[in-house]
């Protein structure tokens, strides 16, 4: 049994963070004995200067409802780099990190993030310390859990938008195009374009034809439509192009994808004349309270590291199986990632009500 352990949230925010620290806090001191710190700032908290704050079960207090975190979190930093598209981890840093956990009498480590912050987690596991992780992405793409919190509040937050945006469109006979999160996956576009009545979805896994997208909207025309709506991922691309990025990167950061949405407005537009607008959700997807779902999800996930933690498990994450948490090696959960079947249930179930990925030669639309 640990006597303390510490907490860590990394990469970006995600609602339903705050409900895993609250869990996790309270399973520790009540069941366990265990003193409970967070850990500042991600990993960048142990080192330099540390930022450490003492956990308690007053101090985690009200914090269900509330979003972000209360620990801070950062998805670039010192602990990886971006050498040549391969992230390296700097080992000075990670054994500096490894001496400042030791003298703050820190045993194991309680890491919620994504691929990103649960790869770093896996490093200090190979190097001795006892880790859980706990899988945190609005994206919902990493593949060894069925949903990650925060997913559910994005979808919903996505719905909503297409659903103000299906008014407006329809009022004023437009073409909206709404792009949301969704870098390799498109979970989100998939999920809310259905719940919000999408016209076209278009997702990474399904790259596009404007062949195929401008059909679609001419044949609503015809049938006396005269307005669509579009929902496209962050990461979308057109048939033999890349993904469309507003930061390269550097060495300390990966490349920020952003603007596929306007590219799509100009180009139909362009070959449909009519008029089209883009909404960028953004941050709005991971801003705000978590909803119910995600509030309990983050609670199981919190309450099973600790347990997890205290039955002796380590370099293990949680994940959601068949509706039960289970423990799967973090190597194994950060070895790839969880993408949309292209034949899969729900973008048949898309095609067959009638909506469109816009794919070349795509058949009725």
């Amino acid at each position: 049994m640990y006597k303390q352990i510490g907490l860590i949230t990394g990469g970006g925010d995600a609602p339903g963070l705050n409900a895993v620290i609250r869990a996790a806090v309270r399973t520790a001191i009540r069941e366990f004995g265990m003193k409970c710190v967070g850990i500042e700032d991600s990993f960048e908290g142990l080192i330099g200067d540390l930022k450490i704050v003492k956990l308690t079960t007053k101090s985690v207090g009200g914090l269900l409802p509330r979003g972000g975190t209360i620990l801070g979190t950062r998805n670039r930093g010192s602990f990886c780099s971006f050498v040549d598209g391969k992230t390296v981890f700097p080992e000075g840093i990670i054994n500096t990190a490894i001496e400042n956990l030791r003298k703050l009498e820190i045993e194991a480590l309680v890491v919620i993030g994504g691929d990103g912050t649960l790869a770093i987690a896996q490093e200090f596991h190979r190097r001795g310390i006892p880790v859980i992780g706990v899988p945190k992405t609005i994206d919902n793409d990493l593949a060894a859990t069925e949903l990650t919190f925060g997913f559910m509040t994005a979808i919903d937050i996505a719905t909503e938008a297409l659903d103000r945006l299906h008014t407006t469109a329809a009022s004023h006979d437009r073409v909206m195009i709404l792009e949301v999160m969704g870098r390799n996956t498109g979970w989100i576009a998939l999920h809310a374009g259905l719940a919000g009545s999408a016209d076209v979805i278009l997702i990474p896994e399904i790259p596009f034809s404007y062949e195929s997208m401008v059909q679609k909207i001419f044949s609503r025309e015809k049938s006396g439509s005269r307005f669509t709506n579009i929902v496209v991922a962050e990461g979308a691309l057109e048939v033999g192009k890349s993904e469309i990025y507003q930061d390269h990167g550097d060495g300390s950061a990966a490349p920020r994808l952003g603007g596929v949405g306007d590219s799509v407005r100009q180009k139909v537009e362009e070959l449909t004349g009519k008029e089209a607008r883009c909404v960028v959700l953004g941050h709005l997807q991971r801003g705000g309270s978590p909803n119910a779902f995600d509030r309990m999800l983050g609670t199981n996930f919190g309450a099973c590291a600790v347990r997890a933690l205290a039955n002796g498990q380590t370099g293990k994450m949680v994940a959601l199986q068949a509706g039960t948490v289970v423990n799967v090696p973090l190597s194994e959960a950060i070895a790839n990632i969880k993408t949309v079947p292209v034949d899969g249930q729900l973008v048949r179930t898309a095609r067959d009500i009638g909506i469109s990925f816009a794919a070349p030669k795509e058949g009725k639309l």
